[in-house]
C-alpha cells in the first residue's frame, strides 16, 4: 500500500510535491463541488492557493454561482486528480471565509490583468458577446490607469476546513491503494477502504 502517514497534511503536501513535479498542467487546479439551498449539486474546476492546518483554500467572485451556493450551503469537497501520477485526493469539509487580509494579499500578488479581470467579469451572469467583456476590461483598466488596482469587493476566498481526506492511488489489475483520514474527536482517524 502507499504510505500513509499519521496526519494528511504530510502525505497531501508530499503528493503535491510530486504533483507539481511532474504534472504538465496545473497541479493545483481541484474540482470544487458545491449543492444549492435545495442540494442541487455543481462542480468545477478552480485552483487551490493554500493548503495548512486551518484547511484548503481557493479564491472566487462571491456574485458567482459558487459564491451564492457556498452562501446558502456552507459544506464543499474538493477532489484533486492528478493523471500522470495516477493519483486523486478527496477532500470534504465545512466553508469559512478567508480574513480580508488573506485575500488583499493575494489579490496583490495576482498579475494586473487578473486583477482588472476580477473587476470586470461579472462571473455566472449573461454575457450579450465577447465585446461586452472586453468594454468592461478598458472601462476598468482606464478606471484604474497605471495606480494600484484594489480588491473588488466582491471578489476574496474561502477555506476548506476538512473533515474527511481520502487518499486513492493506482494499482494493477485494479486493486487500488485507498485510505481516508476522518476527523473525530480532535484527532484524524486512518481507515483503509476496499478500492
Amino acid at each position: 500500500m502507499s504510505a500513509a502517514t499519521a496526519e494528511p497534511l504530510e502525505l497531501f503536501h508530499k503528493w503535491m510535491e510530486e504533483a507539481t513535479a511532474h504534472e504538465p498542467n496545473d497541479p493545483n487546479a481541484v474540482a470544487l463541488a458545491t449543492a444549492d439551498s435545495q442540494g442541487r449539486p455543481s462542480v468545477r474546476m478552480v485552483l487551490l492557493k493554500g493548503a495548512d492546518e486551518a484547511g484548503f483554500v481557493f479564491y472566487t467572485n462571491l456574485e458567482s454561482r459558487k459564491g451564492a451556493e457556498l452562501a446558502a450551503n456552507p459544506f464543499a469537497a474538493l477532489c484533486l486528480h492528478w493523471k500522470s501520477l495516477k493519483r486523486q485526493v478527496r477532500v470534504e469539509g465545512r466553508i469559512e471565509p478567508v480574513t480580508p487580509e488573506e485575500a488583499d494579499c493575494y489579490f496583490a500578488s495576482r498579475a494586473r490583468a487578473s486583477q482588472i479581470g476580477a473587476w470586470a467579469s461579472l462571473q455566472s451572469r449573461k454575457l450579450t458577446g465577447r465585446f461586452e467583456l472586453e468594454k468592461r476590461v478598458g472601462e476598468f483598466a482606464a478606471k484604474f490607469g497605471l495606480g494600484k488596482v484594489p480588491r473588488p469587493p466582491h471578489w476574496s476566498g474561502f477555506r476548506l476546513v476538512p473533515d474527511r481526506i481520502e487518499f486513492w492511488h493506482d494499482r494493477p489489475f485494479r486493486l487500488h491503494d485507498r485510505f481516508v483520514y476522518v476527523w473525530e474527536n480532535g484527532v484524524w482517524n486512518l481507515e483503509h477502504l476496499f478500492p
